[in-house]
C-alpha cells in the first residue's frame, strides 16, 4: 500500500514539474515590450500583428497591417490554430493581448506584448488607420497580407512584393491615399471601366520594374502593358504565377457592360496560395473549371455584376476556404454569411463598397 502511495506521489509532482516547466516557457515566449521596441518588432515582415479587441474597437482606428482576431470570441482558437513563428498582439490596455500571448505561447509562438495597448501607442503619437487587413499564411509558412482599400481595390504584400489589384484614388466620396503606400511590383487590371482603370494612380505606383498585366483595351489606353487575354498564364517570380480567366455579364440586357472575352478575371498563385480575383462577372459556366482556391474575391452588385444569389451559387461552386464579397456598392451583403455556413466557406465582410 505504502508503495502504491509513493508511486503516485511521485506522479503527481512530476506532472506538477512538467507544468511549471511548461509555463515558465509559455512566459518566455512572452514579450511585453513598450512602444519603441513594438514598433521595431511590427517592420519585420515574418512578424503576423493581431489585433485581439472587438470588431467596433477595430473599425475606429488600429495598427496598420493589423488583422482583427477578437480573444473573446467563440472562435478565437479556430482563427489562430494554425499560426506559428513571431506573433504581435496588441488591444486597448494590455490585458485582453496579454491574455491571448499566453493563448498563443501555448501553440508554440513567440509573443510580443504591447505594453499599455493602442492608448499608449496613440500616445507616444503613432498612427492608426482604418484599412482592414487578412493575413494568411503560404504552404512554406510565408505571409500573405491582403488590405482592403475600398470597392475592387486591393493591395497585396507577399514576401517583400507589393502587389496592387486595380488601383483607382477616388470613387464618389471615398478615395485611398496611394502616395503613402509603396511603389508596386506588380499592378493587375481587370478592365477599363474608371472604378478599376486608373492611368494616373498606375503610373503614381510604377517604376521601370514594375510588371503591369491588363487586359487589351487596357493596355492600348495606357500605351503599355503586358497584355493577358482569358486563358493565359504567366510566370512573374519563381513563386508568383498568374492566370487570366473570364469574366463577363450573361443576364439579358447586361452583357454590354462586360462582353464575353473582353476582359479578365485573375488567379494569382503566391507560394502554392491560391487567389481568385473575380473583376466584374456574373455566375459564369467557366468558374465550374476553377479548382483548389483558397481565397475569392467575388462581386456583388446588379446590374453590373452578381446578385447575392448569383454570389452564393458562384461560391458553391468554386469553393473557396476564404470568400470577400467586394465591389457591393450598395447592395446588402450581410446575408452571405448564412448563406454559405452549411458549406463552410469561412465568409469575410470588410468595406469594399
Amino acid at each position: 500500500m505504502k508503495r502504491i502511495f509513493m508511486i503516485t506521489l511521485i506522479a503527481v509532482l512530476t506532472a506538477g514539474c512538467g507544468n511549471a516547466q511548461s509555463s515558465n516557457a509559455n512566459q518566455q515566449a512572452i514579450k511585453t515590450v513598450g512602444v519603441a521596441d513594438f514598433a521595431k518588432t511590427i517592420e519585420q515582415k515574418h512578424v503576423r500583428l493581431i489585433d485581439v479587441r472587438t470588431a467596433k474597437e477595430y473599425a475606429e482606428g488600429h495598427i496598420a497591417g493589423a488583422e482583427l482576431i477578437d480573444v473573446r470570441a467563440a472562435d478565437f482558437a479556430k482563427r489562430t490554430i494554425g499560426i506559428k513563428g513571431t506573433v504581435a498582439v496588441f488591444c486597448r490596455s494590455g490585458k485582453r493581448s496579454l491574455m491571448a500571448a499566453e493563448l498563443l505561447a501555448k501553440q508554440g509562438c513567440t509573443v510580443y506584448n504591447l505594453d499599455g495597448g493602442i492608448l499608449a501607442w496613440q500616445k507616444a503619437g503613432k498612427p492608426i488607420t482604418k484599412v482592414e487587413t487578412d493575413i494568411f499564411a503560404t504552404r512554406s509558412g510565408r505571409l500573405v497580407k491582403i488590405h482592403a482599400l475600398m470597392h475592387s481595390c486591393i493591395r497585396i504584400e507577399y514576401n517583400g512584393h507589393e502587389i496592387e489589384i486595380d488601383p483607382c484614388a477616388k470613387l464618389n466620396s471615398r478615395t485611398v491615399d496611394y502616395s503613402a503606400m509603396p511603389k508596386a511590383d506588380i499592378i493587375l487590371v481587370t478592365h477599363e471601366h474608371f472604378d478599376h482603370y486608373d492611368s494616373a494612380t498606375i503610373s503614381l505606383l510604377s517604376t521601370g520594374k514594375t510588371q503591369l498585366i491588363m487586359n487589351k483595351r487596357c493596355a492600348d489606353l495606357y500605351g503599355k502593358g503586358t497584355v493577358m487575354k482569358n486563358g493565359d498564364r504567366k510566370q512573374l517570380a519563381d513563386d508568383i504565377t498568374i492566370e487570366a480567366v473570364a469574366a463577363y455579364n450573361t443576364t439579358k440586357g447586361h452583357r454590354d457592360f462586360h462582353p464575353k472575352g473582353r476582359d479578365n478575371g485573375y488567379i494569382l498563385t503566391l507560394d502554392g496560395l491560391r487567389i481568385y480575383i473575380a473583376g466584374d462577372t456574373e455566375d459564369i459556366p467557366e468558374m465550374a473549371k476553377i479548382k483548389d482556391i483558397d481565397i475569392a474575391f467575388l462581386p456583388c452588385n446588379q446590374p453590373y455584376t452578381m446578385t447575392p444569389d448569383q454570389l452564393a451559387k458562384a461560391a458553391k461552386t468554386i469553393k473557396p476556404k476564404t470568400l470577400f464579397p467586394y465591389h457591393y456598392g450598395e447592395t446588402n451583403v450581410s446575408g452571405i454569411p448564412a448563406q454559405l455556413k452549411a458549406i463552410g466557406i469561412d465568409v469575410r465582410i470588410r468595406h469594399y463598397e
